[in-house]
């Protein structure tokens, strides 16, 4: 984990956040096709003796562009190699040095539902980092591995991935979220980080994606909250209390949740002080940091709680296992936008866009500081879009001079069971925007209509990047409603672009 002196600034989350209005992105079903696992605590412990012995042998670090980082990954990658998992050692380079983040999909599971857990493998160069982030490292390999000896069939596409040169501004896997294609990203509905779970005066602090402490960054991406509810579930059932934890940037989750993927997790501590509230809470030493040795050089095998590392391997796999296997959602309507299925732009007449008018069709790419309007879609070749073309500008067919709107054909909703509108979204801007201009999603029913999702603009620069959204739409189940799309330039003349596509209505 980074430590605070080295992040620079901090992520603006209040600028690249959607304000969720009972939002729920990432679906997790109460019911999973199989048991998670109890992971054996002394496997997770032989991975990190390995770890040890890879620092010792190479200058007593496994840090970026050293010796022992590549030895590390090599290790990493070999086990799963031969477990059969579809590997891959992707390669960048960041201060002169080449860095690595191993790559390992298990074969099967939906492709367009991804659920990715990840921690970092890199060490700073004055120690051997079995805690930061041995611990996080080891738990998810052994949690993958438990996956291979089982043969589990997840509804979910699961891939890890263990990244480099995290202590030197989260740049492996930053590398990796900036590489993906912006279809690809729209796939991984969810990201699990686990960064320093062995901590030897440990707390037990689960990502707060919600904000429900109300303090810090604010909440995560959309979906986020359930994240954080599966691993509070797991120590709930073990009887350890937990707290949340912000997302302040320091670790692998910052780059994901900076495209608006709902991100989660566990943490043990770090050079924070263990209060005495907390050490009645968890025990452990009041006065004294959560790990003595971070960023040192005695952050050896004999740094760890075995308690605590064995407690975060088994809810590791307690999350893996009831979001990956979860039934998948049945869909009761949806629409890819690829045939015409009877939108209708501006619906009740009352639109002052002037341009960039809501639209079926396919999109043309547009750059002004950064990607605008995205030239790609989630599926196939058309989305909805606020004016399709490129025009000789940026500004030529973005929205002016106001509101746009387009509206669904009638839906006619089944009458029993819970209901739940699913689509991806972006909204772009410049920074001459402001709040006042936005995307929100409706839905229209016969006693009135009912804001769903917003998104707010600011007065930052927004590149358009594909999100995923989900709205609980069970109070109108048994009613025939539309689903109305709005989106507004009110700021002047503020650049701004939005797509929305894959909309559809399921049973979870």
């Amino acid at each position: 984990m980074r430590t605070l002196r080295t992040i620079g600034r901090s992520i603006g989350m209040a600028a690249i956040l959607a304000v969720p209005l009972a939002l729920t992105p990432l679906m997790i079903p109460t019911a999973s096709a199989a048991a998670p696992p109890d992971i054996p605590l002394a496997a997770v412990k032989a991975h990190l003796s390995q770890f040890q012995s890879i620092a010792t042998a190479n200058g007593g670090n496994r840090a970026h562009g050293r010796p022992g980082y590549r030895a590390s990954a090599d290790y990493v990658k070999g086990l799963l190699d031969g477990a059969g998992f579809t590997t891959t050692l992707q390669s960048f380079t960041y201060g002169g040095a080449t860095g690595y983040n191993v790559i390992a999909d298990w074969p099967g599971g939906d492709p367009n539902d991804v659920l990715m857990v990840g921690a970092h493998l890199d060490s700073v160069t004055s120690g051997p980092g079995i805690n930061d982030n041995g611990s996080g490292s080891a738990a998810i390999l052994e949690t993958a591995l438990e996956v291979a000896r089982r043969g589990l069939t997840p509804a979910k596409h699961l891939r890890f991935a263990w990244w480099g040169a995290e202590e030197l501004g989260l740049r492996g896997s930053q590398y990796y979220v900036n590489n993906l294609p912006s279809a690809e990203r729209a796939k991984i509905k969810g990201y699990l980080n686990f960064d320093m779970v062995g901590s030897p005066n440990a707390g037990y602090f689960v990502y707060d994606g919600d904000n429900s402490d109300g303090t810090g960054s604010g909440p995560g991406p959309a979906g986020s909250a359930q994240l954080e509810r599966t691993l509070q579930d797991y120590f709930a059932s073990i009887g350890v209390p937990t707290r949340g934890t912000d997302f302040d940037g320091r670790s692998d989750y910052g780059p994901f949740i900076a495209v608006g993927i709902p991100a989660g997790g566990t943490f043990t501590g770090a050079e924070g002080t263990k209060t005495s509230a907390q050490a009645t809470l968890w025990g452990g030493t009041a006065g004294r940091a959560f790990d003595p040795c971070y960023h040192r050089s005695c952050d050896t095998t004999a740094n760890i709680s075995d308690t605590a590392l064995d407690r975060n391997a088994d809810a590791i796999a307690y999350a893996v296992w009831t979001i990956a296997t979860a039934v998948p959602p049945q869909a009761v309507w949806q629409d890819t936008f690829e045939t015409a299925t009877g939108w209708t732009a501006n619906p009740s007449g009352t639109d002052t866009a002037t341009s960039g008018q809501w639209e079926r069709g396919d999109p043309a790419a547009t750059s002004s500081s950064g990607t605008k309007q995205l030239g790609t879609t989630v599926s196939g070749v058309n989305d909805l879009v606020t004016g399709r073309l490129a025009g000789s500008s940026a500004g030529a067919y973005d929205i002016d001079g106001g509101v746009t709107s387009i509206r669904s054909p009638e839906i006619a909703l089944p009458a029993d069971g819970a209901l739940r509108l699913r689509f991806s979204w972006y909204l772009a801007h410049g920074s001459n925007s402001s709040s006042a201009d936005y995307l929100r999603v409706k839905v229209v029913g016969p006693s009135g209509t009912t804001q769903v999702f917003q998104q707010l603009g600011a007065a930052t620069d927004r590149d358009g990047a594909w999100s995923s959204a989900e709205a609980d739409v069970s109070a109108f189940a048994g009613q025939t409603v539309r689903i109305l799309v709005e989106a507004a330039d009110a700021s002047g003349a503020s650049l701004v672009e939005a797509g929305v596509d894959d909309v559809s209505i399921v049973r979870p």
